[in-house]
């Protein structure tokens, strides 16, 4: 049923989601190694700002001549490098400015060291003769090969740890975790371990009787396997969870994987896709690989439609992505049911479009079941509002009664967010507890929008709203089968200027009759507009739609057109969905459109003659309307007088409630059991007093 969410607290997940990723020491050091290696590369030990000069031994030693050079070293591999005088450079080196923080060296390949050694002391005499000073000469071994291998491989090793350092990157800002763009076919499911606090069970969800009913059957085998293997039984490998959005499909799922106490794996279908070409199915292939390695477990696959549409549908339009989601279909189904074996783990699955899905994963051996997770009923309502408004402060008067039955179709998240909007309603409007105003206002607000009473209305407009909403009031109000009416207001909502709540009949079935009166109700709008005013607006254009669309499910779908009778076009496989082609021929068309013509006819002018004979009715309702802009049942019913017929509504809560008192009678006492322990003595009043509960609750109801 509902989509419950029970009180939280903050806790780091199994895969630290919460916690900063921690950089390991391995990481710093790729970093500085690579600082390192730039460093050296692009800026040479000595940090000297200058230019080297290859030379030839013959310009070498001209500069040796010139007085040009200050020092000078030899290597044994007949290299020399000659140090620059700061007042040369700019004639070694052209139009530079010279000067000491500008140096630069000469370097030049000499015969040999003993023939250069000769050299440069017939150079030292030459400048003592001269009174200068003699030119510094040292001699050292060469520079080994290692250098030159360094410098040659140092490109190649920056370009790899280049492409090391983004892969991580990548890695960390995808979620993959160490490992890179490597790990991307690696699954990123979310697990919950079966030693977790804080688990989610049966009793954080409530409503959902006959789903939990169902299911309760996988947390029995879960939890006593060999119950079913001895006598033979298998339990189904897969249970397919359909029902429309925020019934509380994941939630239920969450709370069998905590009633099982078993690992948890939960993914959605969106994360088996992805841009690389057989990701999806190597992610499919690892998530049941984990789940083996801690089985039992339950693999639960959110909004499977995701990568379990039908194959074969609309390849054209699906190109190569569609290639790829079938491909990790095709996984999932041979990891479902294929050679391999899969003991132990259990798929659950949630879609709200069960009809899109392929034949082959909803055959038996996969999703061996199909539970319906259904909107909450009336019962089901009220014990959601239980839930929510636990952690509310709301009026001592507030009867959950009435905001059940004021809450007609509603999921368990609409009913939610009800209770949420209605606390802050209430801090707005400064209260000290949440009202039942607070909770209608709250209603209103998510149904039909905020208040726009600063739009400014002339008077002709809106004296035609006000008759046009009094006609579906008086029409609801004096038919059988019509929605009862709750109020009439012509305060613009949303894109509405006027509208009119109903409490609609949770019915199990409807016929013929409830829909032509739903029918007639929709079109008094529109039929007191043409009565009263002898005019049309476009304000019943929502009405006309809905009218049409209903009309027309009579004649294609429901077969209770007097030409198509016994005739439904409608598909459920979804196969005419793109509406290319259709079930039926032209000339059956041309039926279709006659017959939902003629029924909106013949409403519209029942619902003409109704009005004309309650015409005086219905100008009091429509005044009133001017003069109060919002009306309630109990203007309708001063004006119009009491409805004969009891609501559907009603007759569910009377009947909730005498199978409540006839199942509390029916129920046996227990008999106490003798006090040999204190552990025993404990058990039976923790049994007594939850029967003092039940008894209590019924009373309550009867009162």
């Amino acid at each position: 049923m509902a989509e419950q969410k029970p009180k939280q607290t903050k806790q780091p997940t199994n895969n630290q989601q919460n916690k900063k990723p921690k950089r390991s020491p391995l990481t710093w050091l790729y970093y500085a190694v690579m600082i390192g290696l730039l460093v050296f590369f692009f800026f040479p030990v000595g940090g000297e700002k200058g230019a080297d000069k290859d030379l030839s031994y013959t310009k070498f030693t001209a500069y040796i001549d010139n007085d040009a050079v200050a020092a000078i070293k030899v290597y044994d591999d007949n290299s020399a490098e000659a140090k620059i005088r700061p007042e040369s450079y700019a004639l070694v080196f052209g139009n530079q400015e010279a000067g000491e923080d500008v140096k630069g060296k000469l370097n030049a390949q000499v015969p040999s060291v003993e023939e250069f050694a000769k050299y440069i002391d017939n150079v030292n005499v030459t400048r003592k003769e001269k009174g200068k000073v003699a030119i510094d000469v040292s001699y050292a071994k060469s520079k080994g090969d290692w250098y030159l291998i360094l410098v040659n491989i140092l490109p190649f090793l920056l370009i790899v740890l280049f492409f090391v350092w983004m892969s991580r990157g990548m890695a960390n800002a995808a979620g993959g975790g160490p490992g890179g763009i490597f790990n991307v076919g690696k699954v990123k499911a979310e697990v919950q371990h079966k030693d977790k606090k804080d688990k989610i069970t049966f009793k954080d969800v409530a409503g959902l009787a006959g789903a939990k009913q169902e299911v309760e059957e996988i947390v029995s085998f879960l939890k006593e396997p060999t119950k079913y293997t001895n006598l033979g039984g298998k339990i189904p490998k897969g249970v397919l969870l359909v029902g429309p959005p925020g019934t509380g499909k994941t939630l239920l799922a969450k709370a069998v994987a905590g009633e099982a106490n078993v690992p948890f794996f939960s993914m959605s279908g969106s994360d088996f896709v992805e841009m690389f070409v057989g990701v999806g199915a190597s992610r499919v292939r690892d998530l049941f690989r984990q789940a083996k390695e801690k089985a039992p477990a339950i693999v639960f696959i959110d909004e499977i439609d995701a990568v379990g549409r039908a194959r074969g549908k609309n390849n054209m339009m699906g190109g190569g992505g569609n290639d790829e989601r079938e491909s990790t279909l095709n996984q999932l189904l041979t990891e479902m049911d294929g050679f391999g074996s899969n003991s132990g783990v259990i798929v659950l699955a949630a879609t709200n479009r069960a009809d899109v899905l392929d034949s082959a994963l909803l055959r038996a051996g996969r999703f061996d079941r199909q539970i319906h997770v259904e909107l909450p009923d009336l019962q089901e309502r009220k014990e959601i509002f239980g839930v929510h408004i636990a952690g509310i402060k709301i009026d001592k008067d507030l009867d959950i009664n009435f905001l059940a039955k004021q809450t007609p179709g509603f999921s368990g998240a609409d009913i939610a967010n009800v209770c949420n909007e209605a606390a802050l309603i209430a801090a707005r409007n400064d209260h000290k507890s949440v009202s039942k105003q607070d909770f209608m206002d709250a209603v209103d607000r998510i149904i039909g929008g905020l208040e726009r009473k600063n739009k400014i209305m002339t008077e002709d407009e809106k004296r035609s709203v006000a008759y046009h909403e009094a006609g579906h009031a008086t029409i609801s109000w004096l038919l059988r089968w019509g929605n009862p009416l709750v109020k009439v207001t012509i305060v613009p909502r949303g894109m509405a200027l006027g509208a009119a709540w109903y409490l609609p009949e949770e019915r199990q079935l409807t016929n013929k009759e409830h829909i032509m009166d739903n029918l007639c109700s929709l079109l008094g709008g529109r039929a007191a507009e043409e009565v009263f005013l002898k005019q049309t607006s476009t304000g019943a254009l929502n009405d006309l739609e809905r009218a049409t669309k209903q009309a027309y499910a009579m004649v294609a779908y429901y077969g209770m057109s007097d030409k198509l009778k016994n005739l439904s076009y409608y598909d459920s496989t979804g196969r005419y969905d793109m509406g290319i082609t259709k079930p039926y021929s032209e000339k059956t068309a041309e039926v279709i459109d006659a017959e939902t013509s003629a029924i909106i006819a013949e409403q519209m002018a029942r619902a003409k003659k109704i009005l004309e004979e309650n015409a005086e009715g219905h100008n009091k309702l429509a005044e009133l309307l001017i003069e109060k802009e919002v009306i309630t049942s109990d203007d309708v019913e001063a004006i119009l007088g009491p409805r004969p017929w009891i609501s559907r509504t009603d007759e569910i809560i009377e009947a909730n409630e005498a199978m409540q008192v006839q199942t509390a009678e029916e129920q046996p006492k227990k008999k106490r059991a003798p006090r040999k322990k204190k552990e025993d003595e404990s058990q039976e009043q923790g049994t007594k007093s939850q029967d003092e509960n039940a008894l209590t609750d019924i009373e309550e109801n009867k009162n």
